[in-house]
């Protein structure tokens, strides 16, 4: 059984930084690209930005070019999410993604999302 476990959601006001981290754990053999996605109220969940863990470089969408970093740990199992110059509009509930082989063979996780609010 994998699981993603995320953290370091919350509230911060606009021009601040928070990092989100996302560590999957349980029968993960290999991960393959790990990424963020996010959804507001009343919005479809878009994608925020995915790296290669192995190298092959990274995304991100026209909306946090320049603000948001995605870093990946050096086990290879864990993903960062370094977000600075928050806006109001980056409001939202951030959710882990990660594509992986584990013992059941490859398959798509979703971590349960975490909270960040940025205030105006």
């Amino acid at each position: 059984q994998v699981q993603l476990v995320e953290s370091g959601g919350g509230l911060v006001q606009a021009g601040g930084s928070l990092t989100l981290s996302c560590a999957a754990s349980g029968s993960v053999l290999r991960t393959v690209r790990m990424g963020w996605y996010r959804q507001a109220p009343g919005k479809q969940r878009e994608l925020v930005a995915s790296l290669f863990t192995y190298g092959g470089g990274a995304n991100y969408a026209d909306s946090v070019k320049g603000r948001f970093t995605i870093s990946s740990g050096n086990d290879k199992n864990t993903v960062y999410l370094q977000m600075d110059s928050l806006k109001p509009e980056d409001t939202a509930v951030y959710y882990c993604n990660a594509h992986l082989y584990s013992d059941l063979g490859p398959d798509e996780y979703w971590g349960q999302g975490t909270q960040v609010t940025v205030s105006s």
